[in-house]
């Protein structure tokens, strides 16, 4: 008899990698829920379906946390068979507005946690043979768009990351997927760093998305069991992202008028 699947989801607590781990725990696996609150995980674990399910605490910000948390599942609950670094934070504004500060905090939770993670966790895939790194970016890390600076560059980060590890991993047996959803409606405000005005503004671009937690889980979850790379899991994105690849400079006109219809309403 097979083995369930093992998948680890960092910011498993609440929105999208608490709907991934649903979806996961509904097909069978066994899901280990991470979370910087282990109230918020256990909440989440409590939850799922099936059995063999683990809840840990864990800043993925910090390297002796997260240290910590590779020996206490490998030693514990096992290797996982899908990794998914998703625990991240929003920020906004231009480069003028954000301090050197909140580069330093973005860069700590949005990319050398997927660093972490895939350094922790890649050795044992590596060496059985099998596995799945998944990153969450956004669809900011490839658009090129004013006022989300700190963000945007943290995810674009996340992306050549990403692409780079499947080259690094190609033939070894292990998959790698990055996720880039553009705005959707989940509670990513409420770990938002920066002006209200920024909130106001990101809030607005949820309010505004024609797509739900649920849609876009549903397709983030067949993306991945297909081992797809380049996840776009929200409506618009896929044509944005051609258009941007195939007619660049008319890309660039759209979204600064996407930008200025945005920055008016956001007053």
């Amino acid at each position: 008899m097979k083995s369930p699947q093992r998948v680890l989801i960092t910011g498993a607590g609440s929105g999208l990698g608490q709907a991934l781990a649903h979806r996961f725990a509904a097909a069978g696996a066994q899901v280990a829920c991470v979370d910087i609150h282990l109230d918020r995980v256990q909440a989440t674990m409590a939850t799922l379906t099936g059995e063999g399910h683990a809840a840990y605490a864990a800043d993925v910000g910090s390297d002796d946390a997260m240290e910590a948390l590779a020996e206490s599942v490998l030693a514990n609950w096992g290797v996982p068979d899908v990794l998914i670094n998703n625990a991240g934070i929003a920020s906004g504004g231009d480069v003028l507005e954000a301090p050197i500060s909140e580069w330093r905090h973005l860069w700590e939770v949005n990319v050398l946690s997927v660093v972490r993670g895939t350094k922790l966790f890649l050795p044992a895939m590596l060496e059985r043979g099998s596995g799945h790194v998944v990153s969450t970016a956004s669809f900011a890390g490839l658009a090129g768009a004013p006022g989300l600076m700190t963000y945007g560059v943290s995810k674009a980060a996340v992306v050549a990351f990403s692409e780079q590890l499947r080259a690094e991993c190609h033939g070894t047996g292990v998959a790698v997927s990055v996720i880039c959803p553009a705005f959707f409606k989940t509670n990513l405000m409420q770990s938002t760093v920066g002006t209200e005005k920024i909130k106001h503004l990101g809030q607005k671009m949820m309010d505004r998305s024609p797509d739900s937690l649920d849609q876009v889980a549903d397709r983030i979850f067949a993306d991945i069991n297909k081992r797809r790379f380049l996840i776009l899991p929200t409506k618009r994105e896929p044509m944005l992202w051609r258009l941007k690849r195939f007619l660049p400079e008319r890309y660039f006109k759209e979204l600064m008028k996407l930008s200025r219809n945005m920055t008016l309403g956001a007053h």
